[in-house]
Parts: structure tokens; sequence; C-alpha cells
């Protein structure tokens, strides 16, 4: 029961802090000005305030459960002592406490967003990178030593970084796309200004994430393939890799024929079916990226020299 709840625990909290850091860093690539505004173009405050909120909760119940498991104990004033421990005396509960302050930092950013949201947005993304960058603490990283530890470390950061940015920008573009929202050329012209200037760095979060990707293969498995394959873990591994396969066609058919599709209808003045063209194809492209981080939620629990062993 605890590792099922484990897994889901990590699922939900890996997908709010994506959301979290990757929607306040495209309204600072994306948008300009008064559009940065919650309410402008993205409901910017409400959105980080209930990730905030949500990483929040959901970084307790974690402690709590994982308190839970390693002491064997379930009864809350038993396990007082047990979170404490782990709160003062291990990295992971160092993680956490960095986690929960940056959380509550993202809170305070919000307050300016009304008149500075610029630097409101700013303050909010690097808190919120700084929260899931954390995340890498209870990953298969945290099991190195020395030196290793320290690239492993690296790599596992910078890839839930890139992944937040992809995750994040999705869910905008997806907002963005609403049908509520494409009732004027106005907004139209705003979303294919952005898909515009998302080219660069979704091509830049694209190579990123596929190095890092590779080098945490290497730093977990090691250079190894047939009896990876063979274990549960080679398994959910494959089935990952071929859904992210997918959202590299769906990330191509937007940049190369859906985006200029937009532009070239707006120009003739039928823009609407390209518009929701372009929405499905986001929908359809987070709907993999979810599953993707339910799988990397899956997989950092379970150990797979332990499994290849037993092959």
């Amino acid at each position: 029961m605890n590792d099922s709840a484990n897994v889901v625990l990590r699922f939900v909290l890996y997908v709010d802090l994506m959301l979290l850091f990757g929607v306040a860093l495209f309204g600072l690539y994306s948008l300009k000005g008064r559009e940065r505004r919650s309410g402008t173009v993205l409901p910017f405050r409400g959105l980080l305030a209930g990730f905030a909120g949500l990483g929040a909760l959901l970084s307790s119940a974690g402690m709590v459960l994982m308190a839970s498991t390693m002491s064997g104990e379930s009864d809350v004033a038993e396990l007082r002592p047990h979170i404490e421990m782990m709160l003062f005396e291990t990295d992971v509960g160092l993680a956490w406490a960095v986690r929960m302050i940056a959380l509550a930092v993202v809170g305070l950013a919000l307050v300016l967003n009304s008149r500075v949201p610029g630097i409101s947005l700013a303050i909010a993304a690097t808190a919120g990178g700084i929260a899931l960058a954390s995340l890498a603490w209870s990953g298969h990283g945290a099991m190195d030593e020395d030196s290793r530890r320290y690239w492993h470390f690296t790599a596992d950061i910078l890839h839930l970084l890139i992944a937040g940015a992809w995750f994040g920008a999705l869910l905008a573009f997806a907002l963005m796309a609403q049908t509520r929202a494409l009732q004027t050329e106005a907004h139209i012209r705003l979303l294919a200004r952005a898909v515009k200037r998302f080219e660069l760095a979704g091509a830049l979060i694209v190579v990123i994430i596929t190095l890092t990707g590779v080098v945490n293969y290497l730093f977990i498995v090691g250079p190894k393939l047939d009896e990876v394959l063979r274990s549960h873990y080679g398994v959910l591994l494959a089935i990952k890799v071929l859904l992210f396969a997918g959202m590299l066609v769906l990330a191509a058919l937007n940049r190369f024929h859906l985006g200029p599709l937009l532009e070239q209808s707006l120009r003739e003045g039928q823009y609407r079916a390209a518009a929701h063209a372009l929405r499905r194809s986001v929908v359809v492209e987070m709907a993999a990226a979810v599953l993707i981080v339910g799988l990397v939620a899956w997989l950092g629990t379970l150990s797979p020299e332990v499994e290849m062993s037993n092959v």
C-alpha cells in the first residue's frame, strides 16, 4: 500500500512542481509587458498560487509517508521523532526544507504581480525552479557518492528543469488555445506569436532533455541494454522512450506545420480551424507528457540493479 501511495504522491508532486516552474518561465520568454499580468493572457496568480499550495501539501504528506515507511510506525505521535530525525539529519530533509521555503517565496512573489508582473514571474520561476530541483534528492542520484554524485545530481536537476519548461509551455498553450479564448483575432495573433517565440526554446529543450536523459540512463544502469529490457524497469523505460518519441513527432508537427499554418490562416482571415488544430495537438502532447511523468515517478522507486540480478 505504501509503495502505491508513494508512486502516486511522487507523480502528482512532479506534475505540480513542473507546471509551477514551467508556466512562470513561459510568461517570461513568451509574453511581454502587461501581458504578464495575471488575467490578461493567463491567470498566473491563481495557477501559480494553486501549484505552490498543492506542492506544500504534497511535500508534507510525502515526508510523513516516508517516515512511516522507514520506521514502520503508523501512529502520528510515534512518527514525530522519526520525522524530526529526517528533517534535521538527512539530505532529503534539507531538500524538503528548501522546497517549502521556495514555495513560500512563490506565494510572496505573486503579491507583486499586478504592479511589477515581470519581476513577479522572474521570482516565481526562480523559486519554482529551486523547488523542482529539490526533487533530485529523492531520486537515484542520492545513492551515488563523491564526484559521481555531483555529476548525477547536475544531470538530474537539468533534466527536471527542462522537462518542467516543456510541460509548463504545453499547459500555457492549451489554456491560450481554449475555445472561449479564440473568439477574437487579437487573441489568436497572440497565440501565433507565442508559438513562434517558443521555436528556439523548444529546440533547446529537445536537445537538452535528450542528452540529460541519456546521461541519467548511463549513471543509473550503465552501457547495458539487453539485460535492462528483460526487467520491469526496462519495460517501463522503453514505454517512456516511445511516448517521448511521440511527443517529438507532435512537437515537429506544431513547429513545421500547425504553427506556420496558423500564421498563414491569419493573413487569409480564416484562422479558427488552424487554431483548433493546434489546440488538439497540444492537448495530445500534454497527455503524453503526463504519462511520461507518471512513469518517471514509478521508475524512481525501482532499483534496476536488483531487478537485473533477478532476471
